[in-house]
């Protein structure tokens, strides 16, 4: 009864350890999918999304890997950003890490600043990226973006970077 006590216990202490494994990879994961867009640097982007993705826009265009990636390579324009953070980053893993297919939910929310004709805005939209793990690497299958109404706007508390003027 012990050994199947302590076997059960190193079992959950695994499964844990696992899971803060791969919130941590998610985490940097995020980050790096952030950079990508802010730089406009396809090579490493593409390396991170699944021959698979697709994304939806925030008005609901379901756009494939290919017209997203050509998209991507002039998407962010410093000259137009002023600003770009993200902030309150969430991770949700689903299924058992490292005992076949796992997937997870990353959520962010983006705040913006952009110039127009001169006239500056201010804004913010919530992502979800859905990752996939197969064979011990974490793609992003797909990604979904709204833009938030101004009442549901989240503080500078749990800004995880910022990037000013360009970058």
């Amino acid at each position: 009864m012990k050994k199947s006590f302590l076997f059960v216990a190193v079992l959950i202490s695994f499964a844990a350890s696992a899971q803060n494994d791969d919130r941590a990879t998610l985490s940097k994961l995020n980050a790096t999918f952030i950079h990508n867009f802010v730089t406009n640097d396809t090579v490493s982007h593409n390396k991170i999304i699944h021959p698979d993705f697709v994304y939806i826009s925030s008005g609901g265009n379901v756009i494939p890997r290919k017209e997203y990636m050509r998209d991507w390579a002039h998407g962010f324009d410093s000259k137009v950003f002023k600003y770009w953070d993200y902030r309150d980053e969430t991770i949700r893993i689903f299924g058992s890490t490292g005992t076949g297919a796992t997937f997870a939910l990353v959520r962010s929310i983006n705040k913006f600043t952009t110039v127009n004709n001169g006239k500056e805005t201010t804004g913010m939209t919530i992502y979800t990226d859905t990752y996939i793990k197969e064979n011990g690497i974490w793609r992003c299958v797909q990604a979904q973006i709204t833009k938030l109404d101004p009442k549901f706007y989240r503080g500078d508390d749990k800004i995880a970077r910022k990037y000013i003027d360009g970058i």
